[in-house]
């Protein structure tokens, strides 16, 4: 395999680098003379990818650091950070947005690049730590002084084969492998192909521990990846089991494909709306398809909380005898949340069996008999049951009854969630949403093996 072919078109440009450069220069510069002119103990770092040089083409993002002394109290930090980072928008014509980790960041768009400015603890070891964000400087460091020019090409290709398989991104919309994750692979095996190699033999809880800390067993995760830059952390922590799965097969399907170069470019799929509602159609599945609005919340909050309510009511759903072939759940990150249903079963009949005690039980047999009347108990293998009307016999009605204010505690909502599920619900057909990525979605839900193989 050439991969000389791949790097030309995931490398950026010697232009696209030589803007992201000039700018990260000039950005750091403005603001550490802002901070020696006001006399602001601070030092600007570049970090992140575009500092490691392991950027993919157009994913050039700037992280721009402001490290303050460990002495520095937070809301001090907080405030003179954020006063930096407005002055250097201002400077640069970026529109200015607040975003949240451990303290208050800015994100701007600067000359069409996403710049993220962050002010943070200059901290020299792990131990040190004080927010999340303070050890990414270390991270920045240890990946500089330890990956090769060669090595950097390496894991360019490993993170766009894990962007073209659906495995790549800590974000917990993804659930996959970070940036410095793929770059810690990389300094562990050599290369991309022999990652690859090495991932088909891994097993659940694989341990990595480039520095032999040998603090693996505080773990328990699918993939231990020990930060060399703090031994009591698993940079693996985010990824989760299924894509970790769809990582390990993935690599196996590309080692043995004859279309290998395929595994680096998008999918050729069909996005048509039409042929995709009679892929449903074609499956003779009921769908049921929910509709409301999401509120102004930071999308790491909003993801988790659409996942817990779509689990906990496919859960609902099958506790109560319907059978939930498949359910997912998509959002437009703005306005709008999706929840589908793709039942196996959504109509039942009207009765249902009530399980009581196991016939030896003398006391707890007396007691269900006298709650359900004798003569309307009988035995199901060596259990004393009743058979009773079912509140609800169609899927649909139970769906309703659970969205309500009165009712909306039988399942585990998203607490951000539940007032806007409440009050805007609606049942759609299936192709109702006019949204690209909304396709994308009814394309993945239909077919939900194609990224990992070609």
């Amino acid at each position: 395999m050439d991969y000389n072919l791949i790097l030309k078109d995931i490398k950026p440009t010697s232009e696209e680098k030589k803007e992201i450069d000039s700018l990260s220069h000039n950005l750091m510069n403005y603001l550490q003379d802002i901070c020696d002119d006001e006399n602001i103990d601070a030092k600007v770092s570049l970090v992140g990818s575009v500092a490691k040089n392991t950027a993919l083409k157009g994913k050039s993002d700037i992280d721009i650091f402001i490290a303050f002394p460990l002495d520095t109290d937070k809301q001090f930090l907080k405030k003179a950070g954020l006063k930096l980072a407005h002055k250097c928008c201002d400077e640069f014509d970026g529109d200015a947005e607040h975003h949240y980790a451990s303290h208050p960041y800015v994100t701007a768009d600067i000359e069409g690049f996403e710049v993220d400015i962050v002010p943070c603890y200059a901290i020299s070891k792990g131990s040190e730590l004080k927010s999340a964000v303070d050890r990414t400087i270390l991270h920045t460091r240890y990946i500089k002084e330890n990956l090769t020019q060669v090595q950097e090409d390496e894991v360019l290709l490993l993170k766009r084969f894990m962007a073209m398989t659906g495995t790549y991104g800590s974000e917990f919309k993804v659930g996959g492998f970070a940036g410095y994750l793929c770059e810690l692979l990389i300094l562990e095996y050599g290369d991309f192909e022999s990652t690859l190699n090495a991932a088909i033999n891994w097993q659940y809880g694989h341990v990595i521990d480039l520095q032999n800390y040998g603090t693996a067993q505080l773990f328990d995760d699918p993939l231990i990846v020990i930060d060399p830059t703090d031994a009591n952390r698993n940079v693996a922590a985010a990824l989760r089991l299924n894509k970790m799965a769809e990582f390990i097969q993935s690599c196996r399907n590309y080692l043995f494909s004859d279309n290998k170069k395929d595994y680096f470019y998008p999918l050729k799929r069909n996005l048509n709306k039409d042929d995709l509602i009679n892929e449903f159609a074609k499956r003779n599945s009921d769908v049921i398809a929910i509709r409301f609005e999401i509120p102004d919340i930071p999308l790491d909050t909003l993801h988790p909380q659409l996942k817990k309510t779509c689990e906990a009511l496919e859960r609902k759903l099958n506790d109560e005898e319907f059978n939930v072939f498949k359910a997912d759940y998509w959002s437009d990150e703005v306005f709008t949340g999706v929840i589908l249903l793709e039942m196996a079963s959504s109509k039942l009949n009207d009765i249902k069996v009530n399980v009581g005690p196991k016939v030896f039980i003398n006391k707890a047999c007396e007691n269900f008999t006298s709650k359900y009347g004798r003569e309307n108990c009988y035995i199901q293998g060596d259990f004393l049951v009743h058979s009773q009307k079912r509140q609800f016999s169609q899927a649909i009605d139970l769906v309703k009854h659970i969205f309500t204010k009165e009712n909306i505690r039988l399942i585990k909502v998203g607490k951000n969630l539940k007032k806007n599920i409440i009050n805007t619900y609606e049942f759609i057909n299936v192709d109702e949403i006019e949204n690209d990525d909304y396709l994308e979605f009814l394309d993945d839900f239909i077919h939900p093996g194609q990224y990992i193989v070609r």
